[in-house]
């Protein structure tokens, strides 16, 4: 069996303080922009057709986001589970908008 995603979250923050990236407390406006701009990354190799890198930036968005989540002690793996149960039960389409 592969990791979980409380290890990888685990694995993931410890090599960002291992690389001097927690010598001091991040805050969460910084660390948010830093996923917002992987996720930028992800658009514009998408509409490069860089398929490789498309790929590459897909995975620094979740990395952000579970080193993120390590370093303020939250269950990311938990809060999964509790939101796919919510979204689950959900109507078609919910919220009434195009996309």
């Amino acid at each position: 069996m592969g990791k979980t995603i409380s290890n990888w979250c685990s694995d993931i923050h410890l090599n960002a303080r291992n690389h001097g990236w927690w010598e001091t407390e991040r805050n969460i406006p910084e660390l948010l922009c830093l996923v917002h701009s992987e996720v930028s990354e992800a658009l514009e190799a998408y509409r490069n057709s860089d398929d490789k890198n498309f790929c590459e930036e897909l995975a620094d968005i979740v990395i952000r986001v579970f080193d993120m989540a390590e370093g303020y002690g939250i269950d990311l793996e938990a809060e999964i589970e509790k939101k796919h149960e919510t979204n689950k039960g959900r109507p078609w389409m919910h919220g009434g908008k195009k996309c």
